[in-house]
């Protein structure tokens, strides 16, 4: 990732740590684009040394994690404060203690980074990320699409735009959207950094040839494309900055890709805490499941249907994590909390219930994670961080039950 950049991407990270992690200030930075490229990027972002995770598993149960990285172990920025990040893999089978040794699957200079991955229902592969390789515009969002077993149907690197950026992909049915930004305007946002300058989807078949193009919310201060896929429908998620206030608006649409008809906008939470929110497909009700904080630092959970309307909703819960997956076992969900705890949760079509808690035996940071189902009652969770890959087991069984505290109820 080149300096200016990386400068204004760390945003994202400072100042959204929530006791997590220190951030250092960005107070020195430039707000012009040209000059910031030419300042110092600020110290402190661990995404600097991994950002990114997704996985896909093939016909034998044999599931793939792909991650970003600066090398392994991850050695963080250059000397140029350039990011570096190189795309891995790492396979695992519910059979295996931990993932299997890591090899490189997609390297060039420059970073690659974050990297998202869908799965289509025949199998194909969509991996795509931001690239500051071989581009005119500091990033372009890129993809490749593979078989089960990574052989290349259509190989990175393809565009899905130059100047693309803060992709992620989900898989619709047989088809692939990828929900992305472009452009920067600077100013506002965390540390005065500046947002990004609209979000767009682009649909593309199980080859990867692109099918349709949808302005969701173009040329406006609305960026951090957040995506799920179910059977038919893909649910977008994104944030819109709020003129003068530290807090963002969390907004929502579901797109049929069938169709490309993209269904009405809504605020779903008026005060979001900037970039901590995840989605997931919850096939058991039929329902996508959002997750995120508020401006105040609490967090929340909302059901939302191939329509876009709310079901239910969780007003209060232990804060979520920003970048943290969601693990889907049947009718319950599984992410984790910034006081390093593992929530869950029960869900039917029309409510949410925080049924308890676990600690975590790893400190989850903002560079993402996700959790593999080893069985109904195992969780094994794969999170990166600045040493480089850290693995959990999780008993489910060993839940502790949710506090008053935890339901944020007066005692």
């Amino acid at each position: 990732m080149r300096t200016t950049f990386a400068l204004l991407a760390v945003a994202a990270a400072c100042g959204l740590a929530s006791g997590l992690v220190p951030c250092a200030s960005a107070a020195g930075a430039k707000t012009n684009a040209k000059a910031a490229g030419a300042a110092r990027v600020p110290t402190g972002d661990l995404r600097a040394y991994m950002h990114g995770i997704g996985v896909a598993t093939d016909a034998r149960g044999v599931s793939t994690v792909f991650f970003s990285s600066s090398g392994l172990p991850p050695r963080g920025a250059g000397r140029d404060r350039n990011w570096t990040h190189d795309v891995y893999i790492a396979r695992w089978t519910p059979q295996k203690a931990k993932l299997g040794r890591p090899r490189g699957f997609i390297s060039r200079p420059e970073a690659q980074e974050p990297v998202s991955v869908a799965q289509n229902d025949g199998g194909r592969v969509m991996v795509t990320f931001e690239d500051g390789w071989n581009t005119p515009n500091e990033v372009s969002q890129r993809y490749g699409v593979y078989t089960s077993n990574l052989r290349a149907v259509r190989p990175y690197p393809v565009d899905v735009l130059s100047g693309g950026h803060s992709g992620h992909v989900a898989a619709v049915g047989s088809r692939f959207v990828v929900f992305y930004s472009n452009d920067w305007i600077d100013g506002g946002g965390v540390d005065n950094l500046g947002t990004g300058n609209g979000v767009y989807a682009k649909i593309y078949d199980g080859d990867g040839v692109l099918v349709q193009a949808v302005d969701v919310a173009p040329r406006v201060r609305e960026w951090w494309p957040m995506i799920a896929g179910s059977p038919t429908r893909a649910l977008l998620v994104w944030q819109q900055y709020v003129a003068g206030e530290t807090f963002a608006r969390l907004k929502a649409a579901t797109l049929d890709p069938a169709t490309g008809a993209l269904g009405e906008a809504r605020v779903i939470a008026p005060r979001l805490q900037y970039y901590t929110y995840a989605a997931a497909y919850v096939p058991s009700v039929d329902r996508f499941l959002v997750v995120a904080t508020s401006g105040d630092g609490k967090g929340f959970a909302q059901l939302v249907d191939e329509n876009g309307a709310t079901t239910a909703t969780l007003a209060c819960m232990p804060a979520s994590v920003r970048e943290a997956g969601i693990a889907v076992i049947g009718d319950r969900a599984f992410t984790p909390s910034q006081d390093g705890r593992l929530l869950h949760l029960r869900l039917t079509g029309a409510s949410i219930e925080l049924v308890g808690t676990q600690p975590s035996p790893i400190k989850w940071t903002y560079t993402g994670s996700l959790g593999l189902v080893r069985s109904p009652t195992q969780l094994h969770w794969v999170a990166t961080s600045p040493k480089g890959l850290q693995e959990a087991e999780f008993d489910l069984n060993a839940v502790q039950p949710a506090s008053a505290a935890d339901r944020c109820e007066t005692p």
